[in-house]
């Protein structure tokens, strides 16, 4: 032992007040004195303060105002623009608060949560990556039957993956409202899934009616949200796939494609019918068209020949004779317009040809 230490009385100490090194007992060091320690540390901490030992009482004074300073400064908080403040107070719910700087009563009476409100966080129903699995299947994916297997509205079964995306809309209900916001968004997404698919037949879940589905489906997840007051927004629903159960797969593709055969010759059919009832409209409505112009032709044509005839007749009945002449020489000669006819004069002298063949002359005309 050194000695310096065995000159402080062999304590760490140092000697004790009054020069002494026993206690009176002659047994040991004594322990050290407490008042005296405390006041050698005020008189170091007076010396870094103005004023000396006159002004301890202020000085006191002073630290305690400058920690109260710190301590009610540190309620001073900021929620970034992508957060939403929830406030407690001895742990319970006060109130939430929006983003810039903010101030609560500080710790420990209150404090600050500030969780990510414009996040989006997705949900996989049915099917989880490798990332999420935690195995390799070699294609990326796995499927998750008790999941994705659904029952149809016309009793037969589908096999559909779908992902929900959702963001918190407010803090504190997320986070005191529901025990597993994850949990509960997936539970309120199956069961809403599985009230829709119920409602439809597997022909539109499997071609055209996936975006009709997916808009229902968000509605009721929403709807159960609320009413739990989970604090949580839907956002999107998306269907990753919409398949018939791997065992009947084949014979519903066959399925299928003979749908698409029947629907192929259903719209050839129309085509065709397109085609042919305008057309045959069309033609009946030209024999029609015809038909009237006929009968106003013969109409106007009957109304002709009575006018006629009745002209003629008032004409007859003031010249009988010229009538009668005339209508006879008509008469002749629409009967002899066509006959072959040769006029023979039998009083012909020698100079005048006996024999004088009409028709022949005609025939020699129409050839000039």
């Amino acid at each position: 032992m050194s000695d310096d230490f065995r000159g402080r009385g062999g304590s760490p100490w140092g000697s004790p007040p009054g020069g002494g090194s026993n206690n009176g007992s002659g047994r040991g060091p004594r322990p050290p004195n407490i008042d005296e320690i405390i006041k050698e540390i005020q008189d170091k901490i007076k010396k870094f303060l103005p004023g000396g030992k006159s002004s301890g009482g202020k000085s006191i004074v002073l630290i305690l105002l400058v920690l109260a300073f710190v301590w009610l400064a540190s309620g001073l908080y900021r929620v970034l623009p992508d957060e939403q403040g929830v406030v407690l107070r001895f742990g319970k719910f006060i109130k939430t608060t929006q983003p810039g700087l903010n101030y609560h009563v500080p710790f420990p009476v209150e404090n600050v949560l500030t969780p990510k409100v414009t996040k989006v966080n997705r949900i996989d129903i049915g099917f989880r990556s490798e990332r999420d699995s935690g195995f390799s299947t070699g294609g990326g994916v796995a499927d998750v039957p008790q999941e994705s297997l659904m029952l149809t509205g016309d009793e037969n079964i589908v096999n559909i993956d779908f992902s929900v995306f959702w963001v918190i809309k407010d803090a504190g209900n997320f986070l005191f409202k529901i025990q597993d916001p994850e949990g509960t968004v997936k539970a309120a997404a199956e069961t809403a899934m599985r009230e829709v698919i119920a409602k439809s037949d597997i022909q539109p879940i499997l071609t055209e009616g996936r975006s009709k589905i997916e808009v229902e489906t968000q509605e009721i997840i929403q709807n159960i949200l609320d009413d739990y007051e989970s604090g949580i927004q839907i956002t999107q629903v998306q269907t990753q796939k919409a398949d018939p159960p791997d065992q009947v797969i084949d014979a519903f593709r066959d399925v299928q494609a003979a749908r698409a055969d029947m629907e192929r010759s259903k719209n050839e059919a129309e085509a065709y019918a397109n085609d042919v009832i305008p057309r045959a409209r069309g033609e009946g409505q030209k024999i029609l068209q015809a038909a009237e112009a006929y009968k106003k032709e013969v109409v106007a044509k009957a109304e002709g020949e009575a006018s006629r005839f009745v002209s003629i007749y008032n004409e007859y009945k003031n010249a009988k004779v010229v009538t009668q002449e005339r209508m006879y020489l008509e008469t002749m000669e629409k009967v002899l317009a066509d006959i072959d006819k040769v006029i023979i004069e039998k009083n012909a002298g020698s100079g005048v040809v006996p024999y004088l063949p009409l028709p022949e002359l005609s025939k020699k005309k129409v050839t000039n």
